[in-house]
């Protein structure tokens, strides 16, 4: 039997660098919200051990897919505890509408879905702590995923606090660039030297992204779509890019200003939301 999970996309509604550790990781303050918008994943478990991804992304092979480490990953740590039932395995297709390199954590909610539903499809009976754990090894932004709540986020990222912020509207647009994220980070004009402040402090401030000027500086087409949505509503990059967004307190102000969208930019509506959908989702299959 078939079944559907969603894989949301996220906004940083602000990030801060407050500065870099000897490794080179960069250390961030940031705030993460849900949309209710993402990538569709659909599986079917299978009881012969095989594990299976549909729909290959170009250009990425099945092996280093994050949907099918994360699978593996929890093969491995169920199969070592003894929770992994025999023959476990699945065939996982996805719906893939969140763009790559878009700041929209596209691929680390690929992760988290996986993660969250197997273990639920399967049995395993991992924690949620356990699956967050797992995640981190995949990507930074992975355990906020599988927490599944709007989170501020410190360290490199892997320091989640949950939080409660209002639910805007937001136009979200891709400028039609791909940014990989070493490209920001390791550009010496990047701000590195935000100061470090309580969550409580940052709410009250004016929201912004400290990778912004970089985006801006080194991709003509993110500078033109931040400056044509801000002469509508306030906006900022979201991670380290392509995809920027402008907030509204109603859809219809949101719609209303994506219906004069250049035809150079594409965009979509959704709302921010604290709960993640997948969460819904999967309280729901309980």
């Amino acid at each position: 039997m078939s079944t559907r999970w969603p894989s949301p996309a996220k906004l940083n509604l602000f990030l801060y660098i407050t500065g870099q550790r000897a490794d080179g990781y960069h250390t961030l303050q940031t705030l993460f919200q849900f949309l209710d918008y993402g990538d569709t994943i659909t599986i079917d478990v299978r009881y012969d051990g095989e594990l299976r991804l549909l729909t290959p992304v170009d250009g990425v092979p099945n092996d280093e897919n994050l949907i099918i480490r994360a699978a593996r990953m929890l093969m491995r740590a169920a199969a070592e505890s003894g929770r992994l039932p025999e023959g476990a395995g699945a065939d996982i297709s996805i719906d893939k509408c969140l763009p790559m390199g878009g700041g929209l954590g596209g691929g680390s909610s690929n992760a988290a879905t996986a993660l969250v539903a197997l273990n639920h499809l399967w049995g395993c009976g991992l924690s949620v702590d356990e699956l967050a754990t797992m995640g981190l090894a995949l990507g930074a932004d992975v355990p906020v995923f599988v927490r599944g709540h709007a989170a501020f986020a410190e360290g490199v990222g892997e320091v989640l606090t949950p939080v409660t912020v209002t639910e805007k509207w937001y136009l979200v647009a891709h400028p039609g660039v791909s940014i990989p994220t070493p490209v920001i980070f390791s550009d010496p004009e990047l701000p590195r030297n935000s100061p470090h402040r309580s969550i409580e402090t940052l709410l009250k401030c004016e929201f912004s992204n400290d990778c912004e000027v970089i985006a801006r500086k080194r991709f003509r087409k993110v500078d033109a779509a931040l400056s044509w949505l801000l002469e509508y509503a306030p906006s900022r990059l979201t991670g380290t890019g392509a995809c920027v967004f402008a907030e509204f307190d109603t859809e219809s102000a949101a719609r209303q200003v994506l219906e004069q969208a250049p035809e150079w930019l594409q965009g979509f509506i959704a709302r921010g939301v604290n709960i993640s959908p997948l969460m819904l989702t999967f309280e729901g299959a309980d």
